[in-house]
């Protein structure tokens, strides 16, 4: 069988095509060193589920450099607090290296507590103070006491996994045993929802969170996209949780139905025919017949507008080729909504996908698709220039890698600015893609860009 591309051997077996033997390739494993792979660590992974809480101080004990690398991680938006956006760290020296940094972590979190009063301090371990042993828990015990504002230790030495899906875990436990079912809601109604697995990644919340509302649910506590940290305490007492980021955020619906009997529902707002569905399957769910009836005359308004302004778009886009090289959710997520484009998914791949990731790629995706895990820098050129996609989607690290091949690209992680979930969204996603693949810079590239 001819190799996707030409690689290292032990590498070969990460990349396969569907329908040709091997269709799910091997992942979940440590990277091949010296790679260059653009993985990220377990510190990296608890940051993304729990960052996006907008009143709390999120207090990195380390260096200044594992706070710089991950601050802002994401374009997660608020509606409200901006506290999230602080970049706070212990910035841990020699000295603390050399006598430990338990003293300097109960100061800091003191002065935060002063400057700040924020709704919650969670105090991040990262590999050094792991490393030296200090005693987080411990210290965030005492400065709880000390100062009377929620201190929570998220343990998240970034050693303890090569995947970053065990941070994620990790900061879904840091709320389970910190803060959800700590606070009792002063009033419920038989249609309380948490949306789980959704960080309002340039306000994809906002898009989603109005069709919601119109069907009749009420939404107490986003996880955790705009959220408040008290919200999330009352999460425990809804009927269904609602799960948009599943790679990141089933691990917490699965717990707080083991918790709480409260059971949950897979969806994806991204792409029409998903939006359709998953608004259905909530209708359906409350069984309630006036909220089917509302949620069918949604939809039919919400296809209508769309249909209109994506015209154009499809015109344009129609049988043109894309790469996916993305999170592990959205590697077969995102395959429907190209396709209502018009679009063909020619590869998809994620750095940190497990074996559920690409047999949920699989499922979606056409026979014929390259499917990858864990590609490096070289790999990811190697790919680009053998297949020569119309577009690239993934995030910030490859963009340069792209566009110096000159192959169009579009951003859908950390840095992304539009909003493209929900019906309006569609819109907005269908006019960047077409932005991206259309645009006549790429026309003017140098031929030996394009050449291997």
């Amino acid at each position: 069988m001819e190799p996707v591309i030409e690689t290292f051997e032990s590498r070969k077996k990460h990349m396969c095509v569907k329908g040709d033997g091997l269709s799910i390739p091997v992942c979940d494993k440590a990277s091949l060193p010296g790679t260059v792979t653009q993985r990220t660590c377990v510190f990296g992974g608890a940051r993304i589920v729990l960052m996006p809480i907008t009143d709390s101080i999120h207090l990195v004990h380390g260096p200044v450099g594992c706070a710089s690398c991950t601050w802002d991680i994401r374009g997660s938006k608020s509606s409200r607090d901006d506290l999230y956006k602080k970049g706070c760290s212990t910035d841990l020296r020699e000295k603390d290296i050399v006598f430990g940094g338990e003293k300097k972590l109960f100061e800091t979190v003191v002065e935060l507590k002063n400057l700040y009063n924020p709704g919650a301090i969670f105090v991040y371990a990262t590999c050094v103070s792991g490393v030296i042993g200090d005693d987080i828990k411990a210290v965030c015990k005492k400065a709880e006491e000390s100062t009377g504002c929620r201190v929570i230790p998220v343990q998240s030495e970034g050693f303890q996994d090569h995947n970053k899906t065990k941070g994620h875990w990790i900061g879904c436990d840091a709320l389970l045993d910190n803060v959800i079912g700590t606070k009792e809601p002063e009033e419920t109604t038989p249609y309380d929802i948490n949306i789980v697995g959704e960080f309002n990644v340039a306000g994809d919340l906002w898009g989603i969170k109005p069709l919601l509302e119109e069907i009749g649910v009420n939404i107490v506590a986003t996880m955790t996209g705009d959220s408040y940290v008290e919200e999330i305490a009352q999460s425990h007492r809804v009927k269904l949780n609602i799960v948009q980021c599943q790679k990141s955020s089933n691990y917490l619906a699965k717990k707080m139905e083991k918790k709480y009997g409260i059971p949950s529902l897979k969806v994806n707002f991204f792409g029409l025919e998903q939006t359709v569905a998953s608004l259905r399957d909530i209708a359906d769910f409350f069984g309630d017949e006036e909220m089917i009836d509302r949620t069918e005359k949604i939809i039919e308004r919400g296809l209508a507008e769309v249909q209109d302004d994506i015209k154009e778009y499809k015109k344009r886009l129609d049988g043109k080729t894309v790469a996916l090289y993305v999170g592990g959710n959205k590697a077969w997520s995102l395959v429907r909504a190209f396709e209502e484009l018009g679009m063909d998914v020619m590869m998809s791949g994620t750095k940190n996908g497990i074996r559920e990731d690409y047999e949920r790629i699989k499922e979606v995706v056409r026979d014929g698709t390259i499917i990858v895990d864990d590609a490096n820098s070289t790999e990811l050129a190697r790919l680009l220039k053998k297949y020569r996609p119309n577009l690239l989607i993934s995030g910030a690290k490859e963009k340069y890698i792209s566009l110096k091949l000159g192959v169009p690209f579009c951003d859908f992680n950390h840095d992304r600015i539009s909003a493209f979930a929900g019906f309006k969204g569609f819109i907005s996603f269908a006019k960047e893609v077409d932005a991206s693949v259309s645009s006549p810079v790429f026309d003017l590239t140098q031929k030996t860009l394009r050449e291997d």
